[in-house]
Formats: structure tokens, C-alpha cells, sequence
């Protein structure tokens, strides 16, 4: 076991509202970690805790530890500017800026000043070779980004995370607003990103969990039910609920 990722006892409030309840988890590094259930059951709140996202939230408590490298990243005087450069996120739907294919790749090395202009042509490539679009847009750097398939749109959305070096990628249904072929380019990316990244994935599709993900966690009205490789969790779960999810009776 090697977590880069650990909570214990969690528990997060929107207002009067418990949306999580007391999660302890070990994400290992360098996997794919798959975080399933039905709709309203606290993955995508889970998720966004990994990078302190609902803090952008009005009326968020959480409670509980949340570690990356056995450090609390609820603790007072925790960098979020350094949290978010060490823990990037994918959306649902691509969200490119309105700039050419090269200012989103350098985006954040310009903002913070990580580089100097000779080493971005050597970001530029070598981010985009991570996400295989290199070769496809090596002469079209200056056209706009929202000109792209929004395959292409969502790879270069990861291509954006990659130049701050993140240790940890997070994917919030990252293939919802695609279709299966592209899906399909997507998984077989996050498959090669794992080499060099912790991958925690948000799913409604459980044939992609199953496909994609070493580990799988099994959230329902925001207790963390079962947590497994992938593999045993899909083929003989150790609890009833899971069983039922898996099976397609609800969610």
C-alpha cells in the first residue's frame, strides 16, 4: 500500500445538510481509482474535497482529516494556490479558454511564472504529446481552442493540468458530454497518464469503472459502503447494497 491520498473521518455539511459521513479512505498513487454510486450520493463532493473546490461553496464545514502526502490540507494556512498547482481537475464538459491551443497549454506557467519563455516551447510539446495530440496540432498552436472536437478539447483541458506538475489528476465524469469512440480515447489516455499520475475518476458508467479503474469506492447518500480493487468489488461484493447497485436494481 502506497496512499497519496487519505481521509479519516470525514464528514463535510452543506449548511444543516451532512453530505458526507465520517469516509475514511486510502487512495494509492500512481492507480486509477474509480468513486461510483447513484446520483446525489456525495462523489462528486467527495472528489472536490481533494483540492478544497467547496470552498468556493457558500456554507461548507468539513470535519475530519484530509491527507496528500500525510499532510492536512484542511489545516489553517494550507496554500490553495500550491494545493490546486499539486492537484488538477478535469470537468465534466471541456472548458478550453477562449485562446489558441498554445496559451491554454502555457496558461498557468505564464500566470505562475514557472518557467522562462525559452523552456515553453519544450512545454508546449511535451505537454501535448502526454494527451497524443502533438502530432494532430503541432501547426495549428495559434487556432482557438474552442475550435476542437471536444475530444481534442478535453485532452488539451488535461494537457493544461500537466506543465505545474501535478502529482494527483482529478476527473469529475470526464467523458459525460462525449461519444463512445472518443470515450473510449479518453480511457485508453487515463491508462497512460497512470504511469506518472494518481487518477481519481467519478463515474455513473460502470462498464468505464470496471474497464478503467484499479480500485473502486461505492459511495450511497454519502456513506462510503465498500471500498476494493476493482475486480473483487465487481465480481463478489462483500455487501448487499453494492451487490444491488452493481446489478442495476436502483441508481
Amino acid at each position: 500500500m502506497n496512499p497519496i491520498i487519505q481521509t479519516r473521518n470525514l464528514n463535510l455539511f452543506y449548511g444543516t445538510f451532512q453530505a458526507l459521513h465520517d469516509i475514511s479512505i486510502d487512495i494509492e498513487s500512481k492507480m486509477i481509482t474509480s468513486i461510483i454510486g447513484p446520483s446525489g450520493c456525495g462523489k462528486s463532493t467527495l472528489l472536490r474535497v481533494f483540492n478544497r473546490m467547496n470552498d468556493l461553496l457558500e456554507d461548507v464545514k468539513v470535519e475530519g482529516g484530509v491527507f496528500i502526502d500525510a499532510k492536512n490540507i484542511y489545516e489553517p494556512g494550507v496554500d490553495l494556490v500550491e494545493l490546486r498547482k499539486k492537484v488538477g481537475m478535469v470537468f465534466q464538459r471541456p472548458n478550453p479558454f477562449p485562446l489558441s491551443v498554445a496559451e491554454n497549454v502555457l496558461f498557468s506557467v505564464k500566470i505562475h511564472r514557472t518557467a522562462a519563455f525559452k523552456e515553453y516551447g519544450d512545454i508546449l510539446e511535451q505537454s501535448l504529446r502526454a494527451v497524443d495530440l502533438w502530432d494532430i496540432l503541432k501547426d495549428k498552436l495559434k487556432t482557438s481552442a474552442l475550435n476542437l472536437t471536444l475530444e481534442q478539447q478535453q485532452r488539451l483541458c488535461i494537457a493544461r493540468l500537466l506543465p505545474v506538475k501535478p502529482d494527483i489528476l482529478l476527473m469529475d465524469e470526464p467523458c459525460s458530454a462525449l461519444d463512445p469512440i472518443a470515450t473510449a480515447h479518453i480511457e485508453e489516455l487515463m491508462d497512460q497518464l497512470k504511469v506518472n499520475y494518481t487518477i481519481v475518476i467519478v463515474t455513473h458508467n460502470m462498464q468505464q469503472a470496471a474497464r478503467v479503474s484499479d480500485r473502486s469506492a461505492y459511495l450511497y447518500l454519502g456513506d462510503l459502503i465498500e471500498y476494493d480493487s476493482t475486480e473483487k468489488m465487481f465480481t463478489i461484493p462483500k455487501d448487499r447494497r453494492t451487490e444491488e447497485y452493481l446489478a442495476g436494481k436502483f441508481g
